[in-house]
């Protein structure tokens, strides 16, 4: 009896010789156990002609651990640099790693509701976060956010492969087909056109017509089986207008017609949804899930197009993406930023089922690809699983330092009718 005892203990010593062994907490750089704190939000400004990009930098207390997000928002850069500045305080000596609670922080303990500035400097913050969360896992962020659901994520550019003016002044139709065949031709299967003139509560005739022969054109040269979007930009100031255009384009069988009306048209948008025989995508300009939970119960679009450097970043636009699933509404979302911006798009993208098609803009710039090393080789229409941790990114400051901010370019003012009637860009 005695030697059972004895054996019994010495078994019992031995087990908890194991355990303490085998589960004693891990070093921080191993993402377990030990605390972590965020010591510095800053802003890296970095001028791309029409958009000064905002990459976001956190610092962590964790020796040479830091996280990179973007918060690019079109002529309003100070803006978003001032409420970076204004939020830092909020976060400074939290853990990086409990995402959902500086989220919270950030959106509840500032009192004021924030609007798209503010929401777009969250946004910013809380991909840099979820990158410092996957470096210290050792793994990719769509890893954390759901895994993996596709082997690779479709993508569509612009005509003139994101340069400003092919985007935006291309308003011919020998013009738009030849600029769509050199999309074509790189290995773009969707490409997406902004023809819709600008407009006020009517459609002329002649626009009408005009539109039509464009985009017709469009589709006789590149063929079935590339994909067209055209984006609206929410010029028709009404859904009379609006119809005029979806009409006319109708023959050519495009994809999604995007923002056919302004966004806070809720119901003129549900209107034309329920009416359309073109599929309308919007939702570029909806901040958050509050701004998105009428549209998607009035069904006002067939694609949602949520962009993730606004909408408070990777986690809401999830729960965005959750809502829209759950009407039987597909996502296209919203990325004409920088690289940054792109790189958390392709890790949502992966992990995110009722992602139809991906927007990009690469080649905004000529040095685009010397800003940010990306974790995978873009292939035209198609990006690949990164593997790296984190983000993946690594970013060159000394890049960012030689394109400091300055005045973007203000193509909106050319939005004005000819007797001088200002109108939706």
């Amino acid at each position: 009896m005695t030697a059972l005892v004895h054996i019994d203990v010495a078994l019992d010593s031995s087990i908890l010789s194991i355990i303490n062994h085998t589960y004693r907490p891990r070093k921080k750089a191993a993402g377990l156990g030990g605390p972590m704190k965020i010591t510095a939000i800053m802003a890296r400004v970095c001028n791309a002609e029409m958009r000064n990009w905002v990459f976001v930098r956190v610092e962590t207390d964790e020796p040479g651990l830091f996280g990179w997000g973007e918060a690019t928002l079109e002529w309003k850069t100070r803006a978003v640099v001032g409420a970076l500045q204004d939020l830092e305080a909020l976060l400074i000596g939290q853990d990086p790693r409990n995402v959902e609670q500086c989220y919270q922080i950030l959106t509840r303990h500032g009192f004021w509701r924030l609007g798209v500035e503010g929401m777009s400097a969250v946004s910013g913050i809380e991909i840099a976060l979820w990158d410092i969360l996957g470096k210290s896992l050792g793994v990719p962020v769509w890893r954390l956010l759901g895994g993996q659901v596709r082997d690779y994520l479709r993508t569509y550019t612009h005509l003139g492969l994101g340069d400003m003016k092919a985007v935006y002044e291309t308003g011919s139709a020998d013009a738009i087909v030849e600029r769509g065949r050199i999309v074509t031709q790189a290995g773009y299967d969707a490409v997406k056109v902004v023809c819709i003139p600008y407009t006020h509560y009517v459609s002329p005739t002649k626009a009408v017509d005009s539109v039509a022969n464009m985009v017709g054109s469009l589709r006789e040269a590149v063929g079935p089986d590339i994909d067209i979007m055209v984006d609206f930009h929410g010029r028709p100031a009404s859904v009379n207008a609006a119809m005029d255009y979806l009409k006319a384009i109708e023959p050519a069988r495009i994809m999604f017609a995007e923002e056919p009306v302004p966004p806070e048209d809720v119901a003129g948008l549900a209107h034309i949804t329920a009416r359309s025989a073109v599929p309308i995508a919007s939702g570029e300009r909806l901040i958050g899930r509050r701004e998105f939970t009428h549209s998607i119960a009035a069904r006002a679009f067939n694609i949602a197009q949520p962009d993730i450097c606004h909408t408070g970043g990777l986690l809401e636009t999830k729960k965005i993406a959750a809502m829209a699933e759950t009407a039987g509404i597909g996502l296209a979302p919203h990325n004409p930023l920088g690289p940054i911006a792109g790189v958390a798009a392709l890790h949502f993208g992966i992990s995110t089922p009722n992602v139809v098609i991906q927007e990009e803009m690469s080649g905004a710039v000529a040095w685009y690809d010397e800003v940010v090393t990306w974790p995978i080789r873009r292939k035209p229409g198609r990006w690949d699983l990164p593997e790296l941790p984190g983000l993946g990114v690594t970013v060159n400051e000394d890049v960012i330092a030689r394109h400091p901010f300055k005045q973007e370019v203000l193509h909106a003012r050319n939005a004005v009718m000819p007797d001088g009637t200002v109108v939706d860009w």
